[in-house]
């Protein structure tokens, strides 16, 4: 069995999803890849290539040892959804989505994972594409209680790009325009995800719940009246205004993929407007990103922006034009890049 996940990068909504707030993903042509058998016994088996590594266990001992323990988390999640699994695997995983740095690697091997698991079990099941994501996600983010969002595991489950809503409830939308190339930039500069989410996150939450305490009936999503500001700090005004920006920031994007020809520089231009919040009252950039991202734009990209959590890893350039010069001055400027298009979700091989 074969299976074969996708990469993720965020058009709209970076670091919002985790404040209940939507999001536009788009899977990329980079994927990853996790190919097995059954054994005759209760071991698992799992060799990472990429990494020159492999990790092990049993059936029997499913209890986590090190933090984020997804290969036994997603067999629990199974499990409780009513799979058994009566012999263990041996698997390869290899990968060509940046490892670290934003573009949803350990995400796409989770739902990769769990496809591989659902189809393997004793009694194998065909799940769509949306159950996978919600599983992969309870099994990287609830499982241990972990800061992140929902749109990597969903992005990357069901595939092309998506519009995903949260709150009240879960509904995904998929959208089809033709956007061309995109540049993918990797800084290679190491990152501190969990930190940088949950310093995003709480700070935010924090002014949320206050706005909450003097209005209850306030919502992020209907929140505009300045009047609601006038019991916070500047820099908590700043805060607050940014996340509002970013959320109409999207739905101007949204406005502008749902059509069947979308102006790709208008598109390039609200990705640099999205960039400017998350590097001036966000703070996720780095000077290396940002001499990226002006290398690319001199080079002729239409836009972009520093993509996943930031403090390191990837950035991307919009590029329908010319996409080789543009992945050119990106390498000039020390990234690595990666000429990637829109490309499905999970599928069995």
């Amino acid at each position: 069995m074969q299976v074969s996940t996708p990469g993720r990068i965020c058009l709209f909504g970076e670091h919002q999803d985790y404040l209940g707030l939507p999001v536009i993903a788009m899977a990329i042509s980079l994927r990853a890849e996790i190919k097995g058998e059954k054994r005759g016994d209760k071991k698992n088996i799992l060799h990472k290539l990429d990494l020159g590594d492999s990790e092990s266990f049993t059936l029997d001992d499913l209890t986590y040892t090190k933090p984020r323990d997804y290969f036994k988390s997603g067999i629990n999640i199974c499990q409780r959804e009513g799979l058994t699994f009566s012999s263990g695997f041996e698997c390869e995983i290899t990968s060509g989505i940046p490892i670290r740095s934003g573009t949803s690697s350990s995400s796409a091997i989770m739902v990769s994972w769990i496809h591989f698991l659902s189809r393997m079990a004793d009694e194998p099941v065909v799940w769509d594409q949306q159950k996978i994501g919600e599983l992969a996600y309870k099994a990287e983010v609830t499982e241990f209680n972990e800061p992140g969002g929902m749109m990597d595991q969903y992005s990357v489950a069901v595939g092309n790009i998506i519009y995903l809503e949260s709150e009240p409830t879960l509904s995904i939308q998929t959208l089809n325009p033709n956007l061309g190339t995109f540049v993918l930039g990797d800084s290679c500069e190491p990152k501190d995800t969990m930190g940088i989410l949950s310093r995003c996150r709480d700070s935010r939450i924090k002014l949320i719940q206050k706005l909450k305490h003097k209005n209850p009936n306030l919502t992020i999503h209907a929140l505009n009246d300045q009047a609601e500001f006038s019991d916070l700090k500047e820099d908590e005004i700043e805060l607050v205004k940014g996340t509002l920006r970013n959320r109409d920031l999207l739905y101007e994007g949204l406005a502008e993929l749902e059509k069947d020809e979308p102006n790709h520089e208008l598109i390039g231009s609200l990705f640099t407007e999205h960039h400017a919040v998350l590097r001036d009252v966000l703070k996720v950039s780095t000077p290396k990103i940002e001499s990226m991202l002006d290398a690319a734009l001199d080079a002729g990209a239409l836009g972009g922006k520093i993509n996943g959590s930031g403090g390191g890893g990837c950035m991307f350039a919009y590029a329908p034009n010319n996409p080789e010069a543009i992945a050119e001055a990106i390498e000039n400027m020390g990234g690595k890049s990666y000429i990637v298009r829109g490309d499905r979700g999970t599928v069995i091989m």
